[in-house]
């Protein structure tokens, strides 16, 4: 129970379903709320703890906090800079309900002799008719977020439980306001919830060691100079550093030679991604192409395309070229409100010759 309203609903509709609910609130970060900015939404706040124990108290259920800033600052801090430094542009949340909310919670659930894990996901674990789990669509298209969750493997799914999935926003926030939960008008988050200042860069630059690099066009002339390349991300236009001309935008970063390439906008369109590794959330992947809408950053739109497993990853192509496929981010594979599966962009195509042999006999 973070102190939202999403996750303080989620217990108050189970525990009116009859379930002996017990309220967990993980601390993963030590913000000092006196330096906190006015604007911030995140949910690691003293605040936060006390809106969750307050909610349980009018429930009537126990309340404990787990500290597990040291996993969140292996798994999900750590896993953030590293990918910086190495030229990709990482994801926190899917990293944090990977490593921590379904796995470590998960395990301190089993402690706490509890059978499931419920959150305020707006997403649906419903059975599949085939004897398995099916991850789906949260009822709110608006606040569906189903896109960080396709990690999720069978086991996970039959151990979890999302009861707001399967209504609005508004909803949620009715039944709060009835339930006399302080946190009813509560804003959503909307920060990185260990930055709360929202400024990554500057986080960075207190975290990581400065490489300086050029700046290049697609031909390799240099036009200028970096202080790193985990300053940069795929479709970046502002920051540069440099003047005159067209609009210029990063187009690749390169961490071998720590170069920033740029080049015109529509040098950010492809048709193709290779993303590994991949989940997929029925365990097994599909033979041959499969037919599918897929979501490359958590708000953009889908796209119509083809999904072909390639040894542990999968190679997509779109039926139209696609903004900004940024290597680290995401890319989940839907069918309708069906999440079949998803995994860490790696680049355009196959990263080998043998990767492109084993698409070549998949499709055969």
């Amino acid at each position: 129970m973070s102190g939202g309203v999403d996750s303080s609903v989620a217990a108050l509709l189970l525990h009116r379903e009859g379930y002996d609910v017990i309220g967990v609130t993980m601390k993963l970060y030590d913000i000092d709320q006196a330096d906190l900015p006015e604007y911030y939404r995140g949910c690691c706040t003293l605040d936060d703890v006390e809106d969750a124990r307050a909610v349980c108290r009018i429930l009537g259920v126990p309340h404990y906090v787990l500290n597990v800033q040291r996993e969140f600052r292996a798994f999900v801090i750590d896993y953030f800079r590293r990918e910086y430094e190495n030229g990709r542009t990482p994801h926190p949340c899917i990293a944090c309900n990977d490593k921590i909310k379904f796995s470590f919670l998960a395990q301190r659930a089993r402690m706490l002799q509890a059978s499931h894990v419920a959150t305020g996901h707006y997403a649906r674990i419903e059975p599949d008719g085939l004897g398995q789990w099916a991850l789906r669509r949260g009822a709110d298209a608006d606040k569906d977020q189903s896109y960080v969750l396709f990690g999720m493997r069978q086991e996970q799914l039959a151990a979890t439980l999302m009861p707001v999935g399967h209504y609005p926003k508004a909803e949620i926030r009715r039944l709060a306001e009835e339930a006399g939960f302080p946190n009813a008008d509560k804003p959503d988050s909307q920060d990185i919830c260990f930055i709360p200042t929202g400024d990554y860069r500057e986080f960075l630059r207190e975290r990581t060691d400065e490489r300086p690099g050029d700046i290049v066009d697609a031909e390799g002339n240099v036009l200028g100079q970096h202080e790193g390349i985990q300053y940069f991300t795929v479709g970046q236009r502002r920051g540069l550093g440099l003047s005159g001309g067209p609009p210029r935008f990063v187009i690749r970063l390169e961490p071998d030679t720590r170069n920033v390439v740029i080049g015109s906008e529509t040098d950010l369109y492809h048709d193709t991604l290779y993303a590994d590794p991949v989940s997929w959330v029925s365990g097994v992947p599909p033979v041959g192409p499969v037919d599918v809408t897929v979501k490359i950053r958590y708000k953009f739109a889908e796209a119509p395309a083809t999904v072909t497993a390639v040894g542990g990853g999968a190679l997509v192509r779109f039926r139209e070229p696609q903004r900004a496929i940024t290597p680290g981010q995401a890319a989940v594979f839907y069918q309708g409100d069906t999440v079949l599966g998803g995994g860490a962009i790696a680049g355009h195509e196959p990263a080998t010759p043998a990767e492109i042999a084993d698409t070549a006999l998949v499709n055969a």
